[in-house]
């Protein structure tokens, strides 16, 4: 794997390898010692021209559990408050020698810019570009399902036959986008719940149900129930009458996490707006994965950046034995 960009163009081979190989990074994650000798003297750059949190220092573990020197780049205070370029950043990575960049950006499409620039020659992973994709966090998302229909050791299975919803802020949510094309790859039926106003103008070509009742969608009985954080500082317009319709309308509350089917999970890519589009009562009950998520992004981290830097060379298990 040179590049890990997006979910869309991943096949179902791809999707699943990364998703064995976060299995066998989880395991290393239980032992006394967690550290992998796997990444020695290889260099990752976090270059984040957004603000995160989770996804920074997700990565950042990831990146130290693998051995990996890392460095962290924040726009803010750095020179591109200043007006430096991307390519001339990317140029300076360069020469710095990163052997790998995770890129968080505020414009759609940056990272597949720096990817097939030339500027730099280190493996690039999207950890969110505007509102398009945010490819490992659909991939923790998958994981987490998978966990927990599938048990212990779920490697190899896809999810064909789960049904999965999503509900919110679609129109802003670049993981909305990565789940829809990940989910749908690994053969899950995903329909996806919003406002009229929070659905994307064309979707078309989306494979995906649209209802816009979230009470309606909870009445199908869904595997897995996805809430995502509305975006109030992308929205330049009014989207909904107010946050407590809003909550109303499209909010997982008490009353209707009490209908969903006695299995079904309840997941949220963090941050929550506690009380808008989900409640303490379903953020904070044992169906709820939301913490799993958290733990479940450093072991597929770890997998992307192995599969970027360590490739196929040899498996988790070789690397122990030979230490």
């Amino acid at each position: 794997m040179r590049h890990l960009l997006d979910t869309r163009t991943l096949s179902l081979i791809e999707a699943l390898r990364l998703l064995d190989v976060s299995e066998e990074m989880r395991d290393t994650q239980s032992r006394e010692i967690r550290k992998l000798p796997t990444l020695r003297g290889k260099t990752v750059v976090n270059l984040f021209f957004e603000d995160s949190t989770r996804t920074r220092i997700s990565f950042e573990a990831a990146a130290k559990r693998l051995s990996a020197d890392v460095i962290n780049f924040a726009a803010k205070g750095s020179s591109i408050s200043k007006g430096e370029s991307l390519q001339d950043t990317a140029q300076t990575l360069q020469a710095m020698g990163a052997d790998a960049v995770v890129i968080r950006h505020g414009a759609s499409g940056a990272p597949r810019t720096l990817a097939a620039s030339g500027w730099i020659s280190a493996g690039v992973v999207n950890a969110g570009d505007g509102t398009h994709e945010h490819p490992t966090q659909a991939l923790l998302d998958a994981f987490t399902i998978r966990k927990r229909f599938f048990g212990a050791d779920s490697r190899g299975h896809d999810l064909a036959g789960l049904q999965v919803t999503i509900v919110g802020d679609v129109l802003h949510s670049r993981v909305a986008r990565s789940n829809v094309w990940l989910l749908t790859t690994l053969g899950a039926d995903v329909t996806l719940v919003a406002p009229p106003t929070l659905v994307p103008q064309d979707v078309s070509s989306w494979p995906v149900r649209i209802v816009y009742d979230l009470d309606e969608a909870i009445d199908a009985g869904p595997d897995a129930i996805m809430m995502l954080r509305v975006q109030l500082e992308r929205m330049k317009a009014a989207y909904f009458p107010s946050e407590r319709e809003y909550s109303r309308q499209w909010g997982l509350d008490a009353a209707r996490l009490a209908r969903l089917p006695a299995d079904s999970i309840v997941m949220h890519p963090g941050p929550m707006n506690r009380g808008m589009e989900i409640s303490a009562d379903a953020a904070d009950s044992p169906r709820s994965t939301v913490l799993e998520q958290v733990a479940n992004g450093v072991s597929v981290r770890m997998a992307a950046l192995y599969l970027l830097l360590a490739g196929e060379r040899e498996t988790t298990h070789e690397k122990e034995d030979a230490r």
